[in-house]
């Protein structure tokens, strides 16, 4: 008797035929619960909307509206094999620094002479290159320098396709990393870069040349004005080769930029302004 009691209970639970309530609710009950949801849903919705469409608004297509000013930009070099900075071949053995040509003949291909024609714009050395906006009325897209592979001179892979790797007197190339509206140097004086051995490794190095000379970024490739607003921007590069740096040992070297309004980073910050890597040529 008892379970049928529980049957019907529970029956009358899902389906009360003499108060119409399907699971203890009537239709209108149910219909204000359901109208409740869908307005409160509806209202989120909105609300989500409203304030994506008002942050919308505050962004710029072709420049950061906050922008964390990196008084330091970062460097890297051209070679390098995977994440580590380090360059070591043997010169009898043609695989072990084919691969280095290959990777700097992949990354100098945009560079080309005739690509830089076509794309971009022969500028006036030694004075920034500003294209600023008129008030609300956007100057873009804009310009970029061209920046010819022939001006890396021995590095360039023109002359020499292998870089001077296969002779041990291989060519580092070295880009600062890109930073929207930096205008690096000061009064006319463009930055450059210097290499030199790490202490313990000061009487290694010898002789190294500078393409272009000196190791000049020229001030006509800044400012940057972002990837959107200057599709074409061609970062400029330093080459150095090593003329006659110690062979069979490891060689430490750092690279830094120098420029009066340029600091160079604190050893928390071991690649701003400035790269190290070590180099090892063997010949025997």
């Amino acid at each position: 008797m008892s379970k049928d009691g529980e049957k019907s209970g529970w029956k009358e639970y899902i389906w009360n035929p003499r108060t119409r309530e399907f699971l203890g609710r009537t239709a209108s009950s149910w219909g204000l619960i359901l109208l409740f949801y869908v307005v409160f849903y509806i209202f989120l919705a909105g609300l989500f909307a409203l304030t994506m469409y008002v942050m919308l608004q505050t962004l710029d297509d072709y420049k950061p509206t906050w922008q964390d000013r990196l008084a330091t930009p970062g460097m890297v070099i051209r070679p390098k094999s995977d994440e580590t900075y380090e360059i070591v071949y043997d010169t009898r053995n043609t695989e072990t620094w084919d691969l280095y040509a290959q990777a700097l003949d992949k990354f100098l291909t945009p560079y080309n002479n005739s690509l830089q024609t076509e794309k971009n714009k022969e500028c006036t050395p030694d004075e920034y290159f500003l294209q600023e906006d008129n008030g609300d009325v956007k100057n873009n897209p804009k310009r970029s320098c061209q920046f010819n592979r022939t001006i890396l001179e021995a590095c360039s892979g023109i002359n020499d396709r292998y870089y001077g790797y296969q002779i041990g007197q291989p060519c580092i190339i070295i880009k600062l990393n890109r930073v929207i509206g930096m205008l690096p140097g000061k009064d006319g004086q463009a930055p450059f870069v210097t290499c030199a051995a790490k202490r313990e490794d000061t009487d290694k190095i010898g002789e190294m040349v500078y393409f272009p000379p000196n190791g000049i970024f020229n001030l006509m490739y800044y400012p940057y004005y972002g990837k959107k607003a200057q599709v074409n921007y061609s970062q400029p590069l330093v080459a150095v080769k090593f003329l006659n740096i110690t062979t069979n040992e490891d060689v430490n070297i750092e690279c830094r930029i120098n420029a009066t309004n340029i600091p160079i980073g604190s050893e928390r910050d071991k690649f701003a302004g400035r790269v190290s890597f070590k180099l090892r040529i063997n010949t025997k």
